[in-house]
């Protein structure tokens, strides 16, 4: 037995052996005091919740592979060959997890760029509704029904996005029909008079009436009115039927369509 290679052993590879243990219990611990102080201190964060979340979380996986890189370069491993482990097995898993990372990379630019925020109604490609939570790989929207749906964060960088709260008012446009043997003054009357007694509109943009349409069996007339954006679909039912009972009760009927034959 070659006593000289052992103690040699012991006396280098070992050491390093034993410096790269070293390291890795005490950068551990340091991570974890360091993501202790975020945790602490994140409500100072001009960010929002999911957003503080993900940078935590990312904060700390990042310190962990620092650590373990340092330690393992401490042992006598050339950082060559991790660096070209980490670059083959990292070229493997992106081909195969493709759609995870899509999802992970769409859920930061989300979260970055805040196109949507939890609790504003957006409509996302046919899906409409309340935005619940921003995650890291999808996206979850509360339809008015109760329906939860969730859509990839990669799907949604790539989707136009409709978003009703943002401004914090919408524009009600609601459309009535009339045949064209009534008087446009009157209904302009009606219409307004409506309007005019409902307490939720706002005062700017005010409410107008106009006609928009000469159709082929009816005169069109569009209610135009500005709300805030909880009481949009309050105000849409409530207009929708004072508007139609007061034309129906002042004799004005939304028209059928009818076609006159001339017999020769």
């Amino acid at each position: 037995m070659n006593w000289d290679a052992i103690k040699n052993f012991f006396t280098t590879a070992g050491m390093d052996l034993l410096r790269g243990l070293i390291i890795l219990v005490v950068g551990f611990f340091l991570v974890r005091w360091v993501v202790k102080i975020i945790e602490r201190n994140e409500h100072k964060m001009k960010m929002e919740p999911t957003l503080r979340g993900f940078v935590k979380n990312l904060i700390r996986i990042l310190l962990y592979l620092l650590v373990i890189l340092t330690a393992v370069n401490t042992m006598g491993v050339p950082m060559t060959s991790i660096i070209t482990l980490v670059g083959s097995a990292g070229v493997a898993v992106s081909l195969a997890l493709q759609g995870v990372l899509g999802n992970l990379i769409g859920g930061f630019i989300l979260l970055l760029f805040k196109p949507i925020r939890a609790g504003e109604y957006v409509k996302i490609g046919e899906n409409e509704g309340t935005v619940k939570n921003i995650g890291t790989f999808y996206t979850e929207i509360a339809t008015a029904d109760n329906r939860h749906i969730n859509l990839p964060n990669g799907t949604l960088t790539n989707t136009a996005i409709v978003n009703y709260s943002r401004a914090g008012t919408r524009r009600l446009d609601l459309t009535f029909s009339v045949g064209y043997e009534q008087n446009i003054d009157k209904v302009y009357e009606v219409l307004r008079k409506v309007v005019s007694e409902e307490k939720e509109l706002l005062e700017e943009p005010a409410p107008s009436v106009h006609l928009v349409k000469c159709g082929d069996n009816a005169l069109d007339f569009s209610v135009r009115v500005w709300v805030t954006g909880p009481d949009y679909w309050p105000v849409n039912f409530r207009l929708l039927e004072k508007c139609r009972r007061a034309l129906d009760e002042a004799g004005m009927p939304s028209p059928y369509p009818q076609m006159d034959i001339h017999m020769k």
